[in-house]
């Protein structure tokens, strides 16, 4: 699990490290879903156009979203999580 800063530029823009972009295949032209809720964004890479399993994906998300709302959630320690999500 690689953890990193970026800065938002003055046109909304967001630059994905390098070495995220690797692991995950980005190239130039590559197509990102959004979701957000709160403080918390999430990108998802997709295909174009969206594939079943991308959208299955995002009903997780927006169910995800939901549960946080409702307080179904649990607060953790970033160690905690990083744990947890490695287990993933």
């Amino acid at each position: 699990m690689k953890i990193d800063l970026t800065k938002v530029s003055s046109k909304g823009q967001v630059v994905i490290p390098q070495e995220i972009r690797s692991r995950m295949g980005l190239s130039d032209g590559e197509v990102l879903i959004v979701s957000a809720q709160d403080d918390i964004i999430v990108l998802k890479k997709i295909e174009n156009p969206i594939e079943e399993e991308d959208m299955k994906t995002l009903m997780e998300i927006k169910d995800a979203w939901k549960e946080i709302q409702s307080g179904q959630c649990k607060r953790m320690k970033e160690d905690e999580f990083l744990k947890e999500i490695s287990q993933w």
